[in-house]
Protein backbone atom coordinates (compact mmCIF):
# COMPACT_ATOMS: atom_id res chain seq x y z
CA UNK A 1 0.00 0.00 0.00
CA UNK A 2 1.29 3.46 -0.94
CA UNK A 3 2.05 5.78 1.95
CA UNK A 4 1.88 8.89 -0.22
CA UNK A 5 -0.57 9.94 -2.94
CA UNK A 6 -0.02 12.91 -5.25
CA UNK A 7 -3.09 14.56 -6.79
CA UNK A 8 -2.35 16.69 -9.83
CA UNK A 9 -2.89 17.20 -13.54
CA UNK A 10 -0.90 15.21 -16.08
CA UNK A 11 1.89 17.79 -16.23
CA UNK A 12 5.17 18.35 -14.44
CA UNK A 13 4.27 21.86 -13.30
CA UNK A 14 4.50 22.41 -9.57
CA UNK A 15 4.74 18.69 -8.82
CA UNK A 16 7.94 17.66 -10.54
CA UNK A 17 10.22 18.83 -7.74
CA UNK A 18 8.08 16.76 -5.36
CA UNK A 19 8.35 13.74 -7.65
CA UNK A 20 12.10 14.24 -8.01
CA UNK A 21 12.53 14.32 -4.24
CA UNK A 22 10.49 11.15 -3.72
CA UNK A 23 12.21 9.28 -6.56
CA UNK A 24 15.68 10.22 -5.34
CA UNK A 25 14.83 9.24 -1.76
CA UNK A 26 13.31 5.88 -2.81
CA UNK A 27 9.90 6.95 -1.55
CA UNK A 28 6.96 5.04 -2.99
CA UNK A 29 3.95 7.06 -4.07
CA UNK A 30 0.78 6.82 -6.12
CA UNK A 31 -0.49 9.32 -8.68
CA UNK A 32 -4.11 10.42 -8.81
CA UNK A 33 -4.28 12.17 -12.17
CA UNK A 34 -6.90 14.92 -12.30
CA UNK A 35 -8.34 15.68 -15.73
CA UNK A 36 -9.32 19.19 -16.77
CA UNK A 37 -12.96 18.10 -17.10
CA UNK A 38 -12.99 16.71 -13.57
CA UNK A 39 -11.43 19.87 -12.21
CA UNK A 40 -13.93 22.09 -14.02
CA UNK A 41 -16.83 20.24 -12.41
CA UNK A 42 -15.75 21.98 -9.21
CA UNK A 43 -16.19 19.30 -6.56
CA UNK A 44 -12.48 18.62 -6.17
CA UNK A 45 -11.71 22.33 -6.29
CA UNK A 46 -14.08 22.88 -3.34
CA UNK A 47 -12.20 20.27 -1.33
CA UNK A 48 -8.82 21.92 -1.94
CA UNK A 49 -7.98 24.29 0.92
CA UNK A 50 -7.12 27.19 -1.41
CA UNK A 51 -8.93 25.93 -4.50
CA UNK A 52 -5.67 24.78 -6.09
CA UNK A 53 -3.67 21.66 -6.84
CA UNK A 54 -1.43 19.82 -6.13
CA UNK A 55 -2.92 17.88 -3.30
CA UNK A 56 -0.96 15.37 -1.25
CA UNK A 57 -2.05 12.51 0.98
CA UNK A 58 0.17 11.13 3.71
CA UNK A 59 -1.94 8.29 5.07
CA UNK A 60 -5.10 9.90 6.43
CA UNK A 61 -3.62 13.39 6.30
CA UNK A 62 -4.32 15.52 3.21
CA UNK A 63 -2.58 18.80 2.46
CA UNK A 64 -2.18 21.32 -0.36
CA UNK A 65 0.36 23.90 -1.61
CA UNK A 66 3.46 22.60 -3.39
CA UNK A 67 6.06 24.24 -1.16
CA UNK A 68 4.29 23.05 1.99
CA UNK A 69 4.33 19.53 0.53
CA UNK A 70 8.06 19.81 -0.18
CA UNK A 71 8.71 20.95 3.39
CA UNK A 72 6.56 18.16 4.83
CA UNK A 73 8.54 15.58 2.87
CA UNK A 74 11.78 17.28 3.89
CA UNK A 75 10.92 16.96 7.57
CA UNK A 76 9.92 13.32 7.08
CA UNK A 77 13.07 12.34 5.21
CA UNK A 78 15.87 14.43 6.70
CA UNK A 79 16.07 16.99 3.90
CA UNK A 80 15.68 20.17 5.97
CA UNK A 81 19.27 20.85 7.01
CA UNK A 82 21.07 19.70 10.12
CA UNK A 83 20.57 22.77 12.31
CA UNK A 84 17.92 25.48 12.84
CA UNK A 85 20.20 27.93 11.02
CA UNK A 86 20.45 25.64 8.00
CA UNK A 87 16.67 25.19 8.04
CA UNK A 88 16.24 28.97 8.06
CA UNK A 89 18.69 29.32 5.17
CA UNK A 90 16.78 26.71 3.20
CA UNK A 91 13.50 28.54 3.82
CA UNK A 92 15.09 31.74 2.55
CA UNK A 93 16.51 30.13 -0.58
CA UNK A 94 13.32 28.25 -1.34
CA UNK A 95 11.34 31.48 -1.08
CA UNK A 96 13.72 32.88 -3.68
CA UNK A 97 13.06 29.87 -5.89
CA UNK A 98 9.33 30.49 -5.51
CA UNK A 99 9.73 34.13 -6.57
CA UNK A 100 11.67 32.92 -9.62
CA UNK A 101 9.02 30.29 -10.42
CA UNK A 102 6.22 32.84 -10.25
CA UNK A 103 7.96 34.94 -12.90
CA UNK A 104 8.38 31.84 -15.06
CA UNK A 105 4.73 30.85 -14.64
CA UNK A 106 3.60 34.37 -15.55
CA UNK A 107 5.64 34.19 -18.75
CA UNK A 108 4.38 30.73 -19.71
CA UNK A 109 0.70 31.34 -19.09
CA UNK A 110 0.24 35.08 -19.62
CA UNK A 111 2.99 36.64 -21.70
CA UNK A 112 4.82 33.94 -23.67
CA UNK A 113 4.65 35.37 -27.19
CA UNK A 114 5.30 38.98 -26.24
CA UNK A 115 7.54 38.52 -23.24
CA UNK A 116 9.84 35.57 -23.95
CA UNK A 117 12.66 37.57 -25.53
CA UNK A 118 12.85 40.11 -22.70
CA UNK A 119 12.47 37.39 -20.07
CA UNK A 120 15.48 35.50 -21.43
CA UNK A 121 17.52 38.71 -21.56
CA UNK A 122 16.82 39.31 -17.87
CA UNK A 123 17.68 35.73 -16.83
CA UNK A 124 21.32 36.52 -16.08
CA UNK A 125 20.37 38.69 -13.12
CA UNK A 126 17.95 36.10 -11.69
CA UNK A 127 20.44 33.27 -12.10
CA UNK A 128 23.18 35.36 -10.55
CA UNK A 129 21.48 35.26 -7.15
CA UNK A 130 21.66 31.46 -7.07
CA UNK A 131 25.16 31.35 -8.50
CA UNK A 132 26.33 33.52 -5.59
CA UNK A 133 24.47 31.39 -3.04
CA UNK A 134 26.21 28.28 -4.38
CA UNK A 135 29.60 29.96 -4.38
CA UNK A 136 29.35 30.63 -0.64
CA UNK A 137 28.84 26.96 0.23
CA UNK A 138 31.93 24.81 -0.31
CA UNK A 139 32.92 26.89 -3.32
CA UNK A 140 29.81 25.80 -5.20
CA UNK A 141 30.83 22.15 -5.28
CA UNK A 142 27.90 20.76 -3.34
CA UNK A 143 24.43 21.87 -2.40
CA UNK A 144 22.63 25.14 -1.72
CA UNK A 145 23.00 24.83 2.04
CA UNK A 146 25.14 22.54 4.17
CA UNK A 147 26.64 19.24 3.07
CA UNK A 148 23.53 17.27 2.14
CA UNK A 149 20.77 17.59 -0.42
CA UNK A 150 17.60 19.40 0.60
CA UNK A 151 14.07 20.07 -0.62
CA UNK A 152 15.27 23.43 -1.97
CA UNK A 153 17.82 21.70 -4.19
CA UNK A 154 15.14 19.61 -5.89
CA UNK A 155 12.97 22.68 -6.32
CA UNK A 156 15.71 24.80 -7.87
CA UNK A 157 17.03 22.05 -10.14
CA UNK A 158 13.54 21.37 -11.48
CA UNK A 159 13.07 25.06 -12.29
CA UNK A 160 16.52 25.38 -13.86
CA UNK A 161 15.87 22.35 -16.06
CA UNK A 162 12.68 24.04 -17.27
CA UNK A 163 14.73 27.09 -18.17
CA UNK A 164 17.22 24.93 -20.06
CA UNK A 165 14.30 23.96 -22.29
CA UNK A 166 13.10 27.56 -22.59
CA UNK A 167 16.61 28.89 -23.32
CA UNK A 168 19.12 26.02 -23.83
CA UNK A 169 22.20 28.21 -23.26
CA UNK A 170 20.84 30.01 -20.20
CA UNK A 171 23.42 28.50 -17.81
CA UNK A 172 26.43 29.16 -20.03
CA UNK A 173 27.30 32.22 -17.95
CA UNK A 174 26.68 30.44 -14.64
CA UNK A 175 29.33 27.71 -14.41
CA UNK A 176 28.53 26.74 -10.83
CA UNK A 177 24.82 26.37 -11.55
CA UNK A 178 25.53 24.42 -14.71
CA UNK A 179 27.76 21.94 -12.87
CA UNK A 180 25.30 21.83 -9.96
CA UNK A 181 22.37 20.82 -12.18
CA UNK A 182 24.46 18.16 -13.89
CA UNK A 183 25.67 16.78 -10.56
CA UNK A 184 22.24 16.61 -8.93
CA UNK A 185 20.69 15.02 -12.02
CA UNK A 186 23.42 12.35 -12.10
CA UNK A 187 22.36 10.94 -8.74
CA UNK A 188 21.48 7.34 -9.74
CA UNK A 189 17.90 7.15 -8.53
CA UNK A 190 17.05 10.65 -9.71
CA UNK A 191 18.72 10.04 -13.06
CA UNK A 192 16.63 6.89 -13.52
CA UNK A 193 13.47 8.89 -12.83
CA UNK A 194 14.44 11.69 -15.23
CA UNK A 195 15.02 9.11 -17.99
CA UNK A 196 11.77 7.28 -17.26
CA UNK A 197 8.71 7.50 -19.49
CA UNK A 198 6.74 8.77 -16.50
CA UNK A 199 8.86 11.92 -16.53
CA UNK A 200 9.67 12.30 -20.22
CA UNK A 201 6.08 11.82 -21.41
CA UNK A 202 4.64 14.34 -18.97
CA UNK A 203 4.37 17.89 -20.41
CA UNK A 204 6.23 20.62 -18.54
CA UNK A 205 3.26 22.98 -18.52
CA UNK A 206 -0.45 22.64 -18.98
CA UNK A 207 -0.71 24.88 -22.04
CA UNK A 208 1.97 23.15 -24.09
CA UNK A 209 4.42 26.08 -23.92
CA UNK A 210 7.92 25.50 -22.63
Amino acid sequence: MHKYTLMYFNVRGRCEAIRMLMADQCVDWKEEVVTFDTWMKGDLKKEAVFGQLPGFKDGDFTMYQSNAILRHLARNHGLYGKTPVEAAQLDMVNDGVEDFRLKYVHLIYKNYENGKKDYIKALCNKLGHFERILSKNNGGKGFLVGDQISFADYNLVDLLRNHQVLAPDCLSGSPLLSAYVACICSRPKLEAFLFSDAHKNRPINGNGKQ
